[in-house]
């Protein structure tokens, strides 16, 4: 889904569906080290969900940085192709949210994924609000303040996988000194 986001994103121009895009190569690299990190003892965990929440927060980063680029330059993106491959991204998220949701409390490492496919979700339907606003004003304003509202999203919910991540880091070390 990253190629088919990644490729309409250029092709449209659209600052949010590159933000969606993205996203999407952020959530397979993150699938595959929390699937990789299932079988490690806890710390280890914790210490995938550390990485994971690093790199939400440099998406975010970068999303802001395009959006700014994009904004500068001014042009308005194609609104058919943002909201036709955003409602297709938005099946495929509802889908792993589904199967993801028994463990939306688990530990930093099992809540850090479905954090992930539910920002996914959120982030499909503002692309498509975002085709929509572009297509009635014909301004690329709709699309760039739905990107920085996606990178708004990665950066807190980056802070949240970060600080959960790190309490469980700490937690042994803690219990140790005491």
């Amino acid at each position: 889904m990253f190629a088919v986001e990644f490729a309409a994103a250029l092709a449209a121009d659209s600052s949010s569906l590159l933000a969606d895009a993205v996203d999407f190569l952020g959530d397979a690299s993150n699938y595959a080290l929390s699937l990789g990190a299932l079988a490690l003892a806890p710390v280890w965990r914790s210490r995938a969900a550390l990485i994971k929440g690093l790199s939400m927060g440099a998406y975010g980063i970068f999303v802001l940085g395009v959006t700014a680029h994009h904004a500068l330059r001014g042009t308005a993106p194609e609104p058919a192709t943002m909201g036709a491959v955003a409602l297709l991204a938005l099946a495929v998220n509802i889908g792993v949210a589904v199967m993801l949701y028994r463990h939306r409390n688990g530990d930093a490492n099992t809540r850090s994924v479905w954090l992930c496919s539910r920002n996914d979700a959120i982030g499909n339907v503002a692309v498509m609000l975002a085709a929509a606003g572009v297509f009635a004003t014909g301004s690329g304003w709709p699309d760039y303040l739905v990107a920085a509202l996606l990178a708004s999203l990665a950066l807190t919910t980056s802070a949240s996988v970060v600080r959960h991540a790190r309490r469980e880091i700490l937690a042994p070390a803690c219990a140790s000194e005491s």
